[in-house]
Parts: C-alpha cells; structure tokens; sequence
C-alpha cells in the first residue's frame, strides 16, 4: 500500500455541492500533504504510537482540517469549507 489522500466523514459529502474550482483547491493540498508525509513516515506500516496532529489549510475560496493516519498510510480531509456558498 502507497500513501493517498481521501475525504473522511461529512466531508465526502460537502464535496459533491462544493465548486470545482475550489475542490481542485483542495486536492492540490492534499496531494502535498500526501508527499510531506510519505517522506516524513518513511515505514508507515510499522509505526507505532500515536499520530501526529492534524491541522487546517487554507486555499483561495475556503479551507479544510486534515488529520494523518499513518499506520494506514493515509491523509484524511475530515471537514471542508468553501465560502462561496
């Protein structure tokens, strides 16, 4: 298994209404986050304790909070704001 980014909870569904615009927004950050913690994490399948803290970014149009499972070798968006509803 490789490092990937997903929408977690209610995220994945405020994404189906959000602008294309700002969901490219959103994917382009999560795909850094993506490579920062696959170069951070090199064996992210044998680490053990907890997790690092997640955090929020912020792009043109919105923001989004983020969390790292890295076990799962997974970047996780829990939660998006656009502010062009």
């Amino acid at each position: 298994m490789s490092w990937k980014w997903e929408y977690a909870f209610g995220a994945e569904e405020a994404a189906r209404s959000a602008p294309a615009a700002f969901l490219a927004q959103v994917e382009r950050k999560a795909d850094e986050l993506v490579r920062a913690a696959e170069a951070l994490h090199l064996h992210g399948r044998d680490h053990e304790g907890f997790d690092p803290k997640g955090g929020d970014v912020i792009v043109p149009g919105g923001m989004f909070r983020y969390q790292v499972v890295v076990r799962s070798q997974r970047v996780y968006v829990v939660q998006i704001t656009c502010l062009a509803f």
